[in-house]
Order: structure tokens, then C-alpha cells, then sequence
């Protein structure tokens, strides 16, 4: 049966309790919990809601130990997993069980695992937290009585009403199963209801009826007595799925979570971005400026690489496009990836475009062709390769940059990662907040190939149509 859509009034009319209430209750269950938060980060856009966090690019040992022996309490593990086979994730995810096991053991520091990906529910889901759970499990004294999986995002759009995701398009709100995202090649998905959408990717492993659920009414009651003693009911991996339209709700919730863990519950985490602001105590900041973002000493013009290929993101190129800011516009041609040599050129022509444009304190606008290419009698593990080698040759152009930018924008969650980790090689990056709400920033480590410049992440899912124009022409100079 189809859902149907919602008013985006709807968003109002819960009950609004005490925030004072709600903010107190949560520090002082926050100050009782002292395990380290290690997120892993299926592509680079989960610190939208955060700053001041480290952004690991590997999870080999010494990153997780480096992650581990930091004053902070919670840090990041790019895995950029969302770009992976099947079988590379199941791998990956075995691996860091294992090495979170080894480091927590020597250095004696216990951890909660949050799953970070995508609140419009594509993904790994759930074999990246079954394999984490069952190495983690076999590797050490832990056991886990479930799962936490919210996948709410305000600043993306994404709320959790009534068990059903919905996304926010204009002034709608559409069950997330009815959308674009929904129809993704790779990780498609037919149910909006994450009841339903969790007995659909466990192919009835875990069913509707064995989920959690907890609703608004709970947390617009601030009931976390009721709700902590729902946790502690959990077990055989039961999912919890959480409601929220809003951040009390996820700051309510969290309340109830620590209490459920001093108690003895263990979850692990898939969320959205959200909630790993609220249990790492992240307070608010402003919107990152111009001036915090550019190095006046540096003349040359910015780059922007744009790889998402979702409507959100083409509606915003042709806004850009029509910018009267200096800009280089420079389509690449991505279907030339079935002819190796023909690529190679297209990489050569566009670097060379590019360098001149951003030498001349123009802004490069690189774009993959909007049409995309979708071979016939192509199944989603292969056309996840054909990604993945477009992937490559969009990075190769960024690496083989010889002018400094004055900025880099990637739009696009594994084209902002391909071109952070292979391009500019980054190491360790920190999060320095948001440009635009649900748009990080990372300050680039002095190992990368243009240290210290400010790199922005723009998922192809966030913002509005003028987003990327106004971001554009707030950082190009002589506009």
C-alpha cells in the first residue's frame, strides 16, 4: 500500500516540552558516560551537524589507536564503504571490528560503535553492523542486545514520523521510498515504513513486528523511564527504530539510551548524521564565513567537481550556471569510460582547462555529463564498478593539479571521498563545521597535497536549488 504524502506543516504540531528540562537531563547523562565514540562514516558527509571532531581517512591500527588516545571524545573513520561491493564491506567492517577489540583491550578505553550513512536509507544496511556485531563479538567479552537505527537528519530533510522516513521536498513531505533515492541502481529499496524496510534488507531475517519502535509521544512525553526500559528489553539484535522531527527528540532519546547502557544494555548505532552530535555533546556553532574559509594570500580561483548525478544536484548545476560570478564551466565526459585511452585524453583536456581557469583567479566548474550511463543487461555490483572507475578519472583530474585553489567543493558523497583520500591524500582532516546547513567542511592535514586549504563536502542529496550558486559566488572573489 502506498503512504501518503504530508503537509510539511505537520512538522509543528507536536507537542513542544521543556527545553531546559530535556538540555539538563542530557548533560548530566552525559557526564556519567565515558565511553569513546568512534564513528564509521560509510562517505565524508556525516560530520554535517559537527565541528572540531577528527576525520581519520584509513582504519588501520594506528588510526583507530590515534582516534582512541585523543582528548576527544568521539572520531571519525572515513570508510567510504557506500562505494564498496558487497564483499569489500563485509571485509572492511570485519577488519575494524577486529582492530577496536585489539586497541580497546591495550589501552584499556571502552567504546560505543556508531554506523553512520545515508538518512535517505541507501547503504550497507544491515550487513555492515551484522559483521561488525559478530567480530567485535567473537574478538572480545562484548555482546550486543541490538541495534539503534535513525536515520533522521533536520538539515537534510529527513524526519521519522509515525515509523515511516519521509523527505522534504518543498513544502512536502514524501515517504522516502517514493523518491529518486529510493530507485538507486546499487541500493535500491521499495519501503518507506523502516519496520518494513528492515524485514525488506534482512530479507525477513529480522521481521517488521520483532522492531522496537519508539515513537513521538514517548519522546515529546519526555518519558525516558518507559523508553530506557524498552532498551533494556532488547535483545537477539532487535532493531530500535527511532522517531525524531527534531533535535529534542534525538536529545530525549539519548537520555534514555545512557541510562539503558549504565545499565548494562549494548547497542550498536546506524544513524544519520544527527545523532552523533547529540551523544558526543556537540554544542552549536555559526555557519563557517568567507574569511575563516580563504587564505587571502593566495589569488587563485576555486574549484568545484560535481559527480552526483541525483536531480537535487543537476538543478543546482544549471543554477550555477547561470552565476555572473568568474566561473570556468567544464563539462567531462564520463561515458568515455568504456574506451580507456578516449578517458585518458578527456582527463588530459579538462586538467589543462581547469589549471588555466583557476591560475586566472577564475572558479573551475568541473561536471560529469548529466545523462548517465547505464549499460544494458548491467547488474548493481557492475554498475557500482563502472562508478568506481569514473570515480578514479574525476579524482585523477583534481591530482594532477598543479595550481594551489583558493577552495575545493566536491559535490557528491564518493566524489568528495575519492578526491579527499586519493587526490589530496589526506591522512587526518578536521572538522571545522558547516558552510551551509548540512555541508561540512574539512581543514586539510599538512601531509595532504594542498595543506591546510579549507575542502567542502556537498552531498548531492542536501540543499537547495541556489545552494551551491550562492556558496560559489560567497567564496569567488571579484564578485
Amino acid at each position: 500500500m502506498e503512504l501518503n504524502k504530508l503537509d510539511a506543516s505537520v512538522l509543528e504540531s507536536f507537542p513542544k516540552p521543556d527545553e531546559a528540562a530535556i538540555e539538563k537531563e542530557l548533560r548530566e547523562a552525559l557526564a556519567q558516560y565515558k565511553k569513546k565514540i568512534v564513528v564509521l562514516d560509510d562517505d565524508p558527509t556525516g560530520i554535517q551537524t559537527l565541528h572540531g571532531v577528527s576525520v581519520y581517512t584509513s582504519w588501520d591500527e594506528a588510526a583507530i589507536r590515534a582516534g582512541f588516545l585523543e582528548e576527544n571524545g568521539m572520531f571519525f573513520l572515513l570508510t567510504n564503504s557506500r562505494s564498496f561491493t558487497e564483499e569489500q564491506a563485509a571485509r572492511v567492517s570485519e577488519e575494524i571490528g577486529k582492530t577496536l577489540c585489539r586497541v580497546s583491550m591495550e589501552t584499556g578505553i571502552d567504546y560505543v560503535v556508531v554506523s553512520r550513512s545515508d538518512s535517505t536509507l541507501r547503504g550497507h544496511f544491515f550487513l555492515e553492523t551484522e559483521t561488525l556485531r559478530r567480530s567485535i563479538e567473537s574478538h572480545s567479552s562484548k555482546r550486543f542486545d541490538g541495534e539503534i537505527f535513525m536515520p533522521f537528519f533536520k538539515e537534510g530533510g529527513r524526519f521519522t514520523i509515525g515509523d515511516v522516513q519521509y523527505v522534504l521536498e518543498g513544502d512536502t513531505l514524501t515517504p522516502s521510498g517514493q523518491t529518486e533515492f529510493a530507485k538507486d541502481k546499487t541500493f535500491g529499496y521499495g519501503s518507506s515504513h523502516l519496520g518494513e524496510y528492515v524485514e525488506e534488507k534482512t530479507a525477513g531475517a529480522f521481521k517488521k513486528d520483532s522492531c522496537i519502535f519508539i515513537s513521538l509521544d514517548e519522546l515529546r512525553g519526555n518519558d525516558v523511564a518507559g523508553i530506557t526500559a524498552k532498551l533494556m528489553g532488547a535483545d537477539g539484535f532487535r532493531k530500535g527504530i527511532v522517531n525524531a522531527v527534531d533535535y529534542r527528540d534525538v536529545k530525549v532519546f539519548v537520555t534514555a539510551f545512557v541510562q539503558a547502557a549504565l545499565a548494562g544494555a549494548a547497542f550498536i548505532f546506524r544513524t544519520a548524521a544527527s545523532l552523533p552530535r547529540v551523544l558526543g555533546g556537540v554544542p552549536d556553532q555559526p555557519l563557517l564565513t568567507r574569511a575563516q574559509l580563504l587564505n587571502p594570500e593566495n589569488q587563485n580561483g576555486g574549484l568545484v567537481v560535481i559527480g552526483s548525478h541525483v536531480n537535487k544536484t543537476t538543478k543546482q548545476l544549471e543554477a550555477l550556471k547561470q552565476s555572473n560570478a568568474p566561473l570556468e564551466l567544464i563539462e567531462f565526459n564520463q561515458h568515455l569510460v568504456v574506451n580507456p585511452k578516449l578517458l585518458e585524453d578527456e582527463v588530459d583536456r579538462v586538467v589543462k582547462l581547469a589549471e588555466v581557469a583557476v591560475s586566472k583567479g577564475k572558479c573551475a566548474v568541473v561536471y560529469t555529463r548529466r545523462e548517465r550511463l547505464d549499460l544494458p543487461d548491467m547488474d548493481g555490483g557492475a554498475q557500482l564498478e563502472i562508478s568506481v572507475r569514473i570515480s578514479d578519472a574525476v579524482t585523477d583530474i583534481v591530482r594532477r593539479m598543479k595550481a594551489r585553489p583558493g577552495f575545493i567543493i566536491a559535490k557528491g558523497g564518493i566524489t568528495s571521498s575519492d578526491i579527499g583520500v586519493k587526490a589530496l591524500k589526506v591522512k587526518k582532516a578536521l572538522a571545522m563545521g558547516q558552510i551551509a546547513p548540512g555541508i561540512p567542511v574539512w581543514r586539510l592535514g599538512p601531509e595532504a597535497l594542498f595543506p591546510g586549504m579549507s575542502y567542502v563536502i556537498f552531498p548531492g542529496n542536501v540543499g537547495g536549488e541556489e545552494t551551491l550558486r550562492e556558496m560559489v559566488e560567497g567564496l569567488t572573489k571579484n564578485n
